[in-house]
């Protein structure tokens, strides 16, 4: 259910919970609550009123991130892969594509008339690998730790989480944008999203199963979300 407040969307939940939850999202500032299924709509409403400066406050710490502009994929662009930020170098080709890290440099080589869509969809499958790369080396680690097991993982390309899960299914989506995080980042996302197959909320017991595997959970979620953003062309 979408309502809206002070020229705000929330969109509410409802679930089998004892508690109303307000979060406030990255990377967009989008505003979400969980409320129990029994609420009345103008009990939220309420509460979500008594929150707007809370609201408007972590808003404003999303715009005030550095953000990267709208990609062209052209020489000199900032290029970032694993919390490391490099200079992209833009080559010319007609046998192959490729990104070769060199130093601070991110040297791709393309066709001179390719587009920036173009560049992009080379660049997301070059990510996508190396994300790969890492999920699989990350997730059994964590599966061990946990004894929790999803019955499939899948990369996707989100704008507003860094993960999600089917409960139902026992299925787990990593955002491709973690490629360009820190490593602990990947680690922090995957663990969230294997105690979300066994806690559906973030509740009490979710944050102290987060706790015993992840002490560091905070500070790492911190880190995660004051890392520069990606270009969002809507807000």
């Amino acid at each position: 259910m979408l309502i809206t407040v002070n020229d705000i969307d929330v969109n509410v939940i409802k679930k089998p919970i004892k508690n109303l939850h307000l979060y406030v999202k990255p990377p967009d500032g989008r505003v979400e609550v969980s409320a129990p299924l029994t609420m009345r709509d103008e009990s939220i409403e309420m509460f979500v009123r008594t929150r707007i400066g809370w609201i408007k406050r972590q808003r404003e710490e999303f715009d005030a991130q550095p953000r990267q502009t709208k990609r062209e994929y052209v020489s000199g662009e900032a290029f970032y892969v694993w919390g490391i930020q490099y200079y992209l170098l833009v080559n010319y080709s007609n046998k192959c594509n490729s990104l070769i890290l060199d130093g601070d440099k991110a040297i791709l080589t393309v066709r001179r008339e390719s587009t920036a869509e173009q560049r992009e969809r080379y660049v997301n499958e070059w990510y996508r690998e190396i994300l790969k790369v890492e999920i699989e080396k990350a997730l059994p680690k964590w599966e061990g730790i946990t004894g929790l097991h999803p019955s499939s993982w899948q990369i996707k390309n989100m704008s507003t989480k860094w993960g999600t899960c089917n409960i139902n299914t026992r299925k787990i989506w990593i955002n491709l944008q973690l490629a360009k995080k820190t490593y602990e980042c990947l680690e922090y996302v995957i663990l969230h999203e294997l105690i979300h197959l066994e806690e559906k909320n973030h509740d009490s017991s979710f944050i102290a199963k987060m706790d015993s595997f992840m002490p560091n959970w905070r500070s790492i979620r911190k880190s995660l979300n004051e890392q520069i953003l990606d270009y969002l062309p809507i807000y």
